[in-house]
């Protein structure tokens, strides 16, 4: 498999991505792991390389790592379902690795379970090290900025709970629901502006450190929100398409 980039990626250098930042490559070709092993670590970045559920699972166990690389084709195994696994016990960014047929559906459906980013083989380098570094950066800017810790508030809609701080959201029944960082950051912007019409530029905003240039579309984002947050039987979705100008999140907020 052809690795493009293998040169030092100098130009992100002056980035704060914590040396001591642990990155897990789930891959089951002996050449790849060692390849992006290999680059990482001289990126100071600890990395380290496994090719199944089973090892996987093992890694997880002795240290969760802060980010994932997850080729989707394991042979055996599926990496969607290894994806799902991940998602049960873990927000850890994920970025998913396709060198197969590539098509869209793959990736919606990835996005759709969680994943956080999206990359091609042959893989560049350099640019898996950049998106690396751009969820790495997030994850930190959200663990210590100040201007980025979770809102202390509750918000209550339709029978809905959501607890910013807590990163929790409970439904009229009382379950807890799961939500990616993207649907947790689109979430906190609706419920903080409802009935308001919000801009596909502000929700980009909103769901991304200023310097991340590749993030998913917010379309897709929106799509997962809404099957998570699903009305009752005959009622519209809560949030809105306004064609052209961008959505609004339609029921009542209050807030304590």
């Amino acid at each position: 498999m052809r690795i493009e980039g293998i040169e030092e990626f100098g130009l992100l250098s002056n980035f704060q991505v914590l040396p001591s930042s642990r990155v897990l490559v789930i891959d089951n070709e002996p050449a790849m792991q060692r390849m992006i092993v290999n680059y990482l670590n001289t990126q100071n970045l600890r990395s380290s390389a496994v090719g199944n559920r089973k090892d996987m699972l093992r890694e997880f166990g002795a240290e969760e790592p802060d980010a994932v690389i997850l080729n989707l084709h394991l042979g055996q195994e599926d990496g969607l379902d290894l994806l799902r696994e991940i998602r049960t016990r873990s927000t850890v960014p994920v970025i998913l690795m396709n060198g197969e047929r590539v098509e869209e559906i793959d990736q919606v459906v990835g996005f759709e379970l969680g994943a956080d980013d999206y990359i091609l083989k042959p893989v560049g380098l350099r640019e898996l090290l950049a998106r690396l570094r751009a969820l790495l950066r997030r994850r930190g800017l959200e663990s210590v900025s100040p201007g980025l810790r979770a809102d202390r508030r509750k918000y209550a809609f339709a029978g809905w709970l959501f607890a910013p701080r807590a990163r929790q959201l409970r439904a009229p029944d009382g379950q807890e629901v799961s939500l990616t960082k993207g649907e947790f950051a689109l979430l906190s912007a609706f419920v903080a502006a409802p009935q308001q019409t919000l801009s596909r530029e502000q929700l980009l905003h909103a769901t991304r450190v200023h310097e991340d240039v590749f993030d998913r579309s917010i379309d897709v984002q929106i799509l997962r929100l809404r099957r998570k947050l699903q009305p009752p039987p005959g009622v519209p979705s809560f949030i809105r398409t306004e064609r052209g100008l961008g959505y609004v999140f339609d029921p009542h907020v209050t807030v304590t």
